[in-house]
């Protein structure tokens, strides 16, 4: 089967799309990356996300807009990849869509929202659309996130000792794999949240991210706002566990500097201390679970300041790019979604309880018909247990 992953992630810069031939052979998942591409959201769209955003206060107009505007956002991406990475030729398309809300209340989901209707997908492409893959986890008593951990499991579960894969996006997540123990995946902090609300911030609007991490290592640590981050007791909380933008935002990091004693740090020392923040939460949950091996994808990955620090957090663990494994760190997590829509429309589930803490394993997601009757593959006989890259 040819399919087609959508993804953006808290960091709301663009779309990734990736495509791939995916194929059961017994316990083994077969996965043919085809490609992938990114398309940026149009600036006016990017806009009424960032007004949108948790803290900010909304109405139903906006929502219903960012609903029809992120859903043919995501249509245009996945009729480019559709041509370009596909030859016009795929079976299926499933898009993350945007998390506008994830609503947690004491360690626990209530609600999640991801923005972004199908129907323009199905349409402009005539194929079916499984979406929304969040929600049934949710209902399930799981966190809903990460849901990425399904992927990683497969991927990693032949490696050798306590291997972990981390993804550093707006929020840093990680799945380890502990021998006899269930899988477990859970979000770390932020990794990228409250370092880009920070630059947008310093630059009044001129500068969405700390390219390169070069802001951050020209400044020096914080002892004091660093302290003071690490004070959250999300950090303390323990596993499964799921955050986002509604917890770590401007406004939060805006309340840590005004607590401070004596004068704030400067921009360049504030963006050091965010990212040796995410260093430390990263290392600190890896060293919780005794981590071997830590194998990283995401836009962080791309930050070598950030990589330097979590590195020097975590001596003796080797880090290396989810590219080394087959999966190129930038299209990982749209490849993760489509394995969870492959994964649907076999009959298959694609949660971990024991990374969701969700009561049980449930069928992810909905599903939009496209311009034919839906005909869906015959249930699978028995889940995967591993994935293989093949090209």
């Amino acid at each position: 089967m040819r399919v087609i992953g959508l993804m953006s992630g808290t960091s709301y810069d663009a779309i990734e799309a990736a495509a791939a031939d995916l194929t059961l052979d017994g316990e083994t998942l077969l996965l043919r990356p085809l490609g992938h591409l990114s398309v940026s959201y149009p600036d006016a769209l990017r806009s009424l996300i960032a007004a949108t955003l948790p803290p900010a206060t909304t109405t139903t107009q906006a929502v219903c807009a960012l609903d029809t505007g992120i859903g043919q956002a995501f249509a245009g991406a996945a009729e480019r990849a559709l041509s370009e990475l596909c030859d016009s030729a795929a079976d299926l398309v499933v898009p993350h869509g945007q998390t506008m809300h994830h609503w947690v209340e004491d360690g626990t989901v209530r609600g999640t929202l991801q923005l972004g209707q199908p129907a323009w997908i199905a349409e402009a492409t005539g194929l079916p659309v499984v979406s929304d893959l969040r929600s049934r986890d949710v209902a399930a008593g799981g966190q809903g996130a990460p849901l990425v951990g399904m992927t990683d499991t497969l991927l990693l579960r032949a490696r050798p000792g306590t291997p972990a894969a981390l993804n550093l996006g707006g929020i840093a997540n990680i799945t380890v794999l502990t021998p006899r123990a269930e899988p477990l995946a859970f979000d770390t902090g932020p990794a990228n949240a409250l370092i880009d609300a920070a630059v947008r911030h310093f630059t009044d609007g001129a500068a969405s991210y700390d390219e390169d991490g070069r802001r951050a290592n020209a400044g020096h640590i914080s002892l004091e706002l660093l302290c003071a981050l690490l004070n959250d007791p999300y950090y303390r909380r323990p596993a499964p566990k799921s955050t986002g933008k509604e917890h770590f935002h401007l406004p939060y990091l805006q309340r840590a500097l005004d607590a401070l004693p004596g004068p704030a740090p400067a921009p360049h020392d504030v963006l050091a201390t965010l990212t040796r923040l995410t260093a430390v939460t990263v290392a600190d949950a890896c060293r919780d679970h005794g981590v071997t091996e830590l194998v990283v994808s995401g836009g962080g990955a791309r930050n070598p300041v950030l990589m330097r620090m979590i590195a020097e957090e975590l001596p003796g663990v080797p880090l290396r790019p989810s590219d080394d494994l087959g999966l190129p760190s930038d299209a990982k997590e749209a490849l993760a979604f489509a394995i969870l829509g492959f994964l649907t429309v076999h009959g298959l589930p694609g949660s971990l309880p024991s990374g969701t803490g969700a009561r049980r394993a449930t069928l992810l997601g909905s599903i939009t018909p496209g311009r034919t009757p839906l005909r869906l593959p015959e249930p699978a006989a028995e889940p995967p247990r591993l994935l293989r890259i093949t090209h």
